[in-house]
């Protein structure tokens, strides 16, 4: 990897952390980032891997510092952060096939994430409610919210200094081509 590629990396990834730190401490500071039922809007970026490698190290990381810094218990910083690596490496595998993307995310989240709070935090509830309510959140965040971001992103990619997600051909209103020219708007 040349030196200028190895900075956009590192740059992306770094972006892609603040981002997902500033998102999760927003979500927590109303209250929404934590407990059983969580609505993490962050979780959104989980599509981004399919777009950047680096987003895979960013999200973790990110997801390490914002736990960290939202007060949350070792064990939730650890796995937590392990879920969403997971979630980023499988984002990253489905690249190629959109209703996917989302998909490792919301797995390794309903695995691990209700454990981590039967035992981190004490909840008293059972762990396959905690699974369904964990599962829900992570639904509407990667779903809902991460699928329209890779319509806009498939639709300015090249502009934003990431790979276009998938080949487009003529006529796609300016969306990036394969070759990364970008397509007839007429």
């Amino acid at each position: 990897m040349n030196r200028s590629k190895t900075t956009l990396f590192l740059v992306q990834g770094a972006i892609i952390a603040a981002m997902y730190v500033v998102l999760t401490l927003a979500a927590s500071a109303l209250g929404m980032s934590s407990g059983a039922i969580q609505f993490r809007i962050s979780e959104a970026l989980c599509v981004l891997p399919a777009f950047t490698p680096a987003a895979i190290p960013g999200l973790f990381i990110g997801c390490l510092v914002a736990n960290f810094f939202s007060g949350c218990q070792v064990l939730d910083i650890l796995f937590g952060s392990l879920a969403t690596l997971i979630g980023a490496a499988g984002a990253y595998a489905a690249r190629r096939w959109r209703p996917l993307i989302p998909f490792a995310t919301v797995l390794a989240n309903v695995l691990i994430v209700p454990p981590v709070l039967r035992y981190a935090y004490g909840a008293t509830e059972a762990i396959p409610y905690l699974m369904l309510t964990v599962g829900a959140g992570e639904l509407v965040c990667c779903f809902a919210l991460g699928i329209p971001l890779t319509y806009l992103l498939d639709r300015h990619a090249l502009q934003l200094g990431l790979q276009p997600r998938r080949k487009v051909g003529r006529n796609t209103g300016g969306v990036p081509t394969h070759s990364g020219q970008e397509g007839n708007d007429k």
